[in-house]
């Protein structure tokens, strides 16, 4: 049996150390009739051993120590039990005097499970991603005895709400970018000093759209967001000067100029200029590695609806073709076999023109739904359904999912490009509902004070911002990728009016349900509590929209190391409930829980009503087997999202095992321990290193391994096509 320690360390479970500690306890008092005997001890050792072995799961310290307050308890020894207290009490404030340099020198070593699994696209073993989490545990210490107020700090760290990214909260830094690409193109940037004026050729602006990226990359914690569409006007450009040339080399070599020949010659060197201009982006963007440690959280956004004229579209399709061929191709491994990169993530965005079999641009979805069921990307928005959701507009979500309420410039012009994300908290919903004991007038008072707690969290995150001056991050804040501002001017107009946004993430939605009613959520009886519970953080929103003139909206959170906190949370709180706390993960925002049964057309069409209500952002998913041989099933999915809900993707599985060469899925099982680990079920190797595993864990795909919780909720999917 495995141990977490405090610094998240992995150990080997000692029951000797519990028979030493209630020991010291018990030694502390002189009174020999005040005292457990040998005996008493060890059955209280026995009974702690035993509840951590019927947990299932690796305990932490604090868990275990509390097993054993309770367990003294039971002995009816309140004098044992006080020093023991105090014992722990004593420990805690030894601790307390440096709370650095342990969580720092374990994961130097490797040794920190919590921090080697907090995210699965980012090597722990790497110098600048130990650099960067040495970075984090600095600033998450200043924020919880420094920046953030005690009850806030106290209630991250018992799992009632999380504080998101507290590892870069001592910087003035924010979420999520929607990159004003076409502003940096078109009328020049600066980066790293340097001038960067409007490029002469398409492949000349994917070269200086990834330097963007990377920049803007290093400047936030989240993710960012570009458009394809701003870069389709410079391949009307590079067309213009090998038209050019072309003239004047068939002058050169025939004396005369054919223009079938030329327009031919003209049209084949534009495609391999795309072909370039796009494989620079795929790899620089998989092979650039930002100040945080990682590749680029990069999303592109592939929608014709934004080209301004018919050649443009064109143009633009010509990049959607190659973007989406490349991605189905994949990118070599240190094998030289192709694998599933993680990113850039890509939006296809699903519209009229492309939509039914005799759209003009039907081929791109059909090879969109190829590359769907070969590589997981790309996404899919539906045209039709955002636009009834965001007053008549279409644009892509920042990072995975984070999503803008529609603003006006003073023109009244619809804006998008140049906004972002001040930062997320998320509420633990199956908590509210644990503690309310199952009363409903009981709970919706927990959940207004929880929500409450929420709101000073996130004017926390807002007032870390404010007072902020363009200076700290030109790329972002002077030079166009976010705003056009002066060196030294503030950013504080840009954190009001709705311009950013600032996001009340949600999680566990299923099991608050489950445990209210004693029914899943889908079930007729349960929905509309579900229902209520949205719309409640709805009103809280706006009500707090109105008094501070902040764009707050509630978000889908994707949860991806924090499912598992909140589970150990709920576990150590409430102990081991059925069908609400007896996994060690909880459900992401409002989705069907991943053990149900359901079709995928079902889950599509329940779960939009939540998304619609999910303003700030949220995302929807079908399980499917390997479909590469059933594009039609694919298609069919994809057209049901055109109809049915704004936002989806479909999951697979995309799998190599260096071993032996296997590519098809990777097992997971559990070792002698009880811990899951993954296994070739070809080989039977289990060696990390040596297997590249593709999953997509929370609307983005992970390539770097997970921790305990989200392993075990990947294993317990079901399929639902």
């Amino acid at each position: 049996m495995i141990v977490i320690k405090r610094s998240g360390e992995k150990v080997a479970f000692d029951p000797n150390k519990i028979f030493s500690a209630v020991s010291r306890a018990n030694q502390s008092t002189d009174n020999p009739n005040l005292q457990l005997s040998e005996a008493q001890i060890h059955a209280i050792t026995d009974q702690v051993t035993k509840e951590c072995e019927m947990l299932g799961r690796a305990p932490s310290v604090e868990e275990i120590q509390d097993m054993v307050q309770q367990a003294i308890m039971k002995q009816n020894n309140y004098t044992i039990l006080h020093n023991y207290i105090i014992y722990r009490y004593e420990h805690n404030l030894a601790r307390q005097a440096n709370t650095t340099d342990k969580q720092i020198l374990s994961l130097i070593d490797c040794r920190n499970e919590d921090v080697k699994q907090e995210n699965s696209n980012k090597n722990p073993v790497v110098n600048s991603v130990q650099r960067d989490y040495m970075a984090g545990e600095v600033s998450k210490d200043l924020t919880k005895r420094i920046l953030l107020p005690e009850h806030i700090w106290k209630a991250h760290e018992e799992g009632l709400i999380h504080f998101h990214d507290a590892d870069y909260y001592a910087q003035r830094m924010h979420n999520c970018d929607l990159v004003n690409l076409e502003d940096m193109l078109q009328n020049g940037t600066v980066i790293s000093g340097t001038m960067i004026d409007r490029p002469h050729s398409f492949s000349t602006a994917c070269n200086i759209a990834t330097q963007i990226v990377a920049q803007v990359a290093s400047n936030q914690y989240g993710g960012q967001s570009i458009s394809m569409a701003h870069l389709a006007p410079f391949v009307d450009v590079s067309r213009q000067r090998i038209r050019k040339e072309v003239e004047k080399e068939l002058k050169m070599a025939t004396g005369k100029v054919d223009e079938n020949v030329l327009n031919k010659i003209v049209e084949k060197r534009v495609r391999e200029e795309i072909n370039r201009g796009v494989q620079t982006i795929q790899y620089q963007i998989i092979t650039l590695m930002t100040t945080n440690g990682q590749a680029p959280f990069l999303t592109e956004f592939l929608y014709l609806g934004e080209a301004k004229n018919q050649r443009e579209k064109d143009d633009l399709a010509m990049i959607i073709e190659e973007t989406l061929e490349q991605r189905y191709q994949g990118v070599k491994n240190e094998k030289g076999v192709y694998i599933t990169p993680a990113f850039p993530k890509i939006i296809y965005v699903l519209e009229e023109d492309n939509i039914h079999e005799d759209s003009k641009y039907y081929y791109l979805t059909k090879l969109a739904a190829k590359c769907t069921a070969k590589r997981l990307v790309p996404d899919y928005i539906s045209e039709k359904k955002m636009k009834e959701l965001k007053e008549g507009n279409c644009f892509p979500v920042m990072g995975c999912r984070s999503n803008l309420a529609p603003w006006k410039d003073e023109n009244g012009n619809y804006k998008f490009y140049g906004r972002f994300n001040q930062g997320v908290v998320t509420i633990n919903l199956p908590d509210v509902a644990l503690s309310s004991g199952g009363d409903l007038k009981t709970f919706w008072k927990i959940f207004d004070e929880r929500l409450q707690l929420c709101f000073e969290a996130l004017m926390c995150r807002h007032n870390r911002l404010k007072g902020t001056t363009s200076n700290v991050a030109p790329i972002l804040w002077q030079h166009g990728a976010i705003a056009r501002l002066k060196p030294g001017e503030k950013i504080d107009k840009l954190l009001y009016g709705g311009y950013s946004s600032i996001s009340l993430g949600y999680a566990g939605l299923y099991e608050c349900v489950k445990y209210l009613t004693g029914k899943s959520m889908t079930d007729p009886e349960a929905t509309p509590l579900a229902l209520e519970i949205m719309k409640h953080m709805n009103e809280a929103c706006n009500r707090w929209k109105k008094e501070t003139n902040i764009g707050f909206a509630i978000y889908g959170t994707p949860l991806e190391s924090t499912t598992y906190k909140f589970a150990k949370s709920l576990q150590r709180r409430f102990g081991i409930i059925p069908g609400i706390t007896d996994k060690n993960y909880i459900t992401n925002s409002y989705h069907v829980h991943v053990t149900e049964p359901i079709s995928a057309f079902d889950k599509l069409k329940f779960e939009s009503q939540f998304q619609a209500l999910s303003t700030g952002g949220a995302i929807s998913y079908v399980e499917v087997p390997n479909m590469q041989d059933n594009l039609e099933a694919v298609l069919q999915v994809i057209k049901f999202i055109y109809d049915n809900i704004m936002y989806a993707e479909l999951n697979t599985k995309s799998d190599y095992c260096h071993v032996c060469g296997y590519d098809g899925e990777i097992q997971i099982e559990e070792d002698k321990d009880g811990i899951l680990i993954w296994k070739c079920p070809n080989c039977g190797n289990t060696d990390q290193t040596k297997m590249n595993v593709a999953r997509r864990t929370c609307g983005y795909i992970g390539s770097q391994f997970w921790n305990q919780g989200r392993t075990q909720e990947i294993r317990d999917r079901v399929l639902h096509l």
